[in-house]
């Protein structure tokens, strides 16, 4: 047994981050919805958890994979090099000017105070006032408060970095843990001599460096959604009723991260019908149903409860792309039920010989169609609300920016597959593809390869849904997050397992075509990556931001309340201020410009000096605070930002600049 140990400790290893991310959410939920999301009852809930459920998914492993100690070793030192790399160079985005901010802010206020709303403090400013503005960018007003946009899966981990003096490393550790879970479904599928390989391009390529740095939900997402793939791999080759529910499991947790989880794990639905109507047939595949449908029910309510109660504006605000997609998952419900009722009948039916090929061929063609996509298609929208006229404006300075013709419309949505071919390389897409069509004409040929059903059709599904509707503002590096959850590792995975089959082929034409040939497609998998990250990859974004804060705090009054009259200064530093430096704050409401009307700034001082607090303003410019008192500049950062590209790889980064004046009005 001695020779199996390498490989039971890589298959234990690279499903551990999934479930100790599973069981961490579990009970850090439950603790938040209560109010008390703190560090003691977090560990004597969390810590149990998470170790319950390691235990229960490595337990009985058996001969999963076949490692060597070199390999095993390969792999986690990829993924802790991974891990200090993006460490050392992490971001610190702290004012609220895109996603990850609000997230780092989700975090920090949850660490602190372990509830949700975040309260408005409106006594601080003379009660409520049509004038004041709670809420902002990131941020939705709720009965009692103000609540974060986001599902809340992510913040429940990140605040485990604030709790321990490090809020900037948990990104970092989640990504190193990401390049672990991934190298563990290669080695299932592909083998583990290209687990290292998958490692090494997952670990190098931007949009991973770029999520492992700061506060965003892809990276937590794809351990969860990867790891359940590995699960099932392992719920498939030993089967078992508990180790298809902990798949099934931690599938559904995706929910929680990301709302886009629901989409994601759709065919896992699907998967889970198919083999309840595979019980009478094949018992060993069928048991694993039940196990893996209750277990999606499960984590997917979870998740949906976690978004109906802390997240509900978000989800009302994305009601026009949620509800088709709960529709879909109606209609996926209805036709597995359906097809699992039928499935005495299907199983005598015998698909056309053409069939296997017919399915390869349209996988290599809607590939292809998605390439051609920007020589027939321009994706355009015009704007029809407030979001998509702040999208609008945005996208026409980034091509002022780029020396572009200025056209709000446009969307690049077409480009999406260059995107990926940008991130990972021309050769891997190319071998992803051989690789589906590969897998999708022996699927349908004889049913072969049957443990990759589940993996090809949810990086297919995902892929494809992407790809078509990215649904996000297009500059890169920004973009590139869309690929992060699915696409990217999918198409790595399907790579490796294209790499394993052109070394099986080169094998039969001698050692020496099949080592030089594996060595020249292994460099086509890993340069092209490198080269695009290179251009990035050591320079860190938004440094400073969180040191800058606490000074800007420490030079406003402790008795103050802190109204902002400028746009930006109010969507940027509201939060930070109320989390941060632990003060009311609010807007004053603008009407036509982006600075408030003087005279209602002069009586909302008023107000405020009437309860015995002390009056600031914030702006970003001198002259929009010193009407109300001598003007002092509290924030002054010069740092790096995100290149903003949008036909091209960004290969840079941009200068920022943020401004902060203060007027203390006696």
């Amino acid at each position: 047994m001695g020779h199996d140990r390498p490989g039971r400790l890589l298959a234990a290893l690279s499903v551990l981050p999934a479930l100790a991310v599973a069981g961490w959410l579990l009970a850090g939920l439950p603790l938040l919805l209560l109010g008390r999301f703190a560090p003691l009852p977090a560990a004597l809930l969390g810590l149990p958890a998470a170790a319950l459920l390691c235990w229960a998914g490595t337990r009985r492993l058996g001969k999963l994979v076949e490692a060597t100690p070199r390999q095993v070793a390969a792999v986690v030192a990829v993924a802790l090099a991974s891990g200090v790399f993006n460490t050392v160079l992490h971001s610190e985005q702290v004012a609220v000017r895109r996603d990850p901010a609000t997230y780092a802010q989700y975090a920090a206020w949850i660490a602190q105070h372990g509830s949700l709303p975040i309260p408005r403090q409106a006594e601080a400013f003379g009660g409520f006032d049509p004038w004041l503005i709670f809420a902002g960018v990131g941020f939705f007003d709720v009965p009692g408060g103000v609540v974060p946009q986001f599902m809340p899966g992510a913040p429940l981990l990140f605040a485990v970095g604030n709790w321990f003096g490090a809020p900037f490393a948990m990104p970092a550790v989640l990504g190193a843990l990401a390049v672990l879970t991934l190298a563990g479904v290669v080695a299932r599928l592909a083998g583990a001599r290209w687990a290292v390989v998958a490692a090494v391009a997952f670990a190098v390529c931007l949009p991973i460096l770029y999520t492992s740095r700061t506060t965003f939900s892809e990276i937590p997402s794809m351990v969860l959604l990867f790891g359940g793939l590995s699960l099932a791999c392992d719920a498939f080759t030993r089967p078992g009723w508990w180790r298809g529910l902990l798949a099934g499991l931690v599938f559904g947790l995706a929910v929680l991260v990301r709302i886009d989880g629901l989409r994601d794990v759709l065919p896992v639905l699907a998967y889970a019908g198919l083999l309840i109507a595979m019980r009478r047939s094949a018992r060993n595949k069928g048991a694993l149903g039940p196990g893996l449908l209750a277990g999606l029910v499960v984590g997917g309510g979870v998740g949906m409860l976690g978004g109906y109660v802390l997240a509900r504006p978000y989800l009302g605000y994305l009601g026009g792309s949620i509800r088709p997609l709960l529709l879909i998952c109606a209609g996926v419900l209805v036709l597995t039920v359906a097809g699992t009722a039928a499935a005495p009948l299907l199983a005598r039916l015998r698909p056309p010989k053409w069939l296997p090929m017919a399915g390869a061929g349209l996988t290599v063609l809607l590939m292809a169609g998605l390439y051609a996509r920007p020589w027939v298609q321009a994706v355009t929208r015009v704007p029809v609300h407030e979001g998509d006229r702040r999208t609008f404006s945005m996208i026409e300075a980034i091509q002022k920016a780029n020396g572009m013709t200025p056209d709000g419309t446009r969307l690049y949505f077409e480009y999406s597959l260059h995107w990926a071919v940008w991130y990972v390389g021309l050769p891997t897409v190319v071998l992803a593809t051989v690789a589906a069509a590969l897998l999708v004409r022996r699927l349908l040929r004889d049913g072969a390869l049957f443990e990759w059903l589940l993996p090809l059709a949810v990086i297919g599904w995902t892929t494809v849904t992407t790809l078509l509707r990215p649904e996000i503002t297009p500059d890169h590096p920004w973009a590139a997050r869309r690929l992060v959850p699915v696409v990217i590792p999918g198409l790595i995975l399907l790579a490796t397992y294209a790499l394993a089959w052109l070394r099986d082929q080169a094998g039969r034409r001698g050692t020496r075509i099949r080592r030089w040939g594996t060595a020249l497609a292994v460099a086509l998998v890993l340069v092209p990556p490198a080269v695009t990250s290179i251009g990035t990859a050591f320079t860190p974004i938004e440094r400073g931001e969180a040191a800058a804060v606490e000074a800007m705090c420490d030079k406003i009054p402790r008795d103050a309340s802190v109204l902002f009259v400028e746009r930006v200064t109010g969507d940027r530093f509201m939060q930070a201020v109320r989390g941060t430096c632990g003060l009311p704050a609010a807007a004053v409401k603008r009407v036509l410009t982006d600075v408030a009307p003087e005279d209602q700034v002069r009586r909302l001082i008023e107000r405020v000096r009437g309860t015995g607090r002390v009056p600031v303003v914030l702006a970003a410019d001198e002259g929009q605070v010193a009407p109300y008192g001598r003007a002092t500049q509290v924030l002054a950062l010069v740092a790096r930002q995100d290149e903003r590209s949008l036909i091209e790889a960004p290969n840079g980064t941009w200068t920022l600049r943020m401004n902060v004046w203060m007027a203390v009005s006696k």
